[in-house]
């Protein structure tokens, strides 16, 4: 082994070959086809625990979880085949600034963003009211 620079390799059709460099799948990918945002384990619980009571309660039935470029959307349906009442995403570009996690309903309107998920969450915590 020498410190000298390999030969040039012949080409099949006598050309010179240019030299090949390694190159990292995982790096190829990630700048290819970025990965999605995902809910991690314990922000998919909190999720999950709120939604298992809400359907308890008989207001939700349906969800879908869709994982984007951007962002990571969790929605609630009342019924399959509808708009979804609320989407709870989460969006990291917002992290430093609004907070990334927020609750928007069927019109569009944010009704609550945060950079904890657990109190954002609060938003669908029911108020008790006074009865006389």
């Amino acid at each position: 082994m020498t410190d000298e620079q390999d030969l040039p390799r012949a080409n099949h059709d006598g050309g010179e070959a240019r030299s090949a460099s390694v190159v990292d799948l995982g790096q190829y990918r990630q700048d290819r086809d970025p990965m999605p945002v995902t809910f991690h384990r314990r922000e998919l619980d909190a999720i999950l625990w709120i939604y298992g009571r809400m359907v308890g309660e008989g207001e939700w039935r349906d969800y879908a979880i869709d994982h984007l470029k951007d962002r990571a959307v969790f929605s609630v349906f009342k019924r399959s085949g509808e708009m979804p009442l609320y989407r709870i995403e989460k969006n990291p570009k917002l992290a430093a600034k609004q907070g990334a996690f927020s609750v928007i309903n069927t019109a569009g309107m944010i009704l609550k963003r945060g950079h904890d998920l657990k109190q954002v969450l609060k938003v669908f915590d029911k108020t008790l009211k006074l009865v006389e």
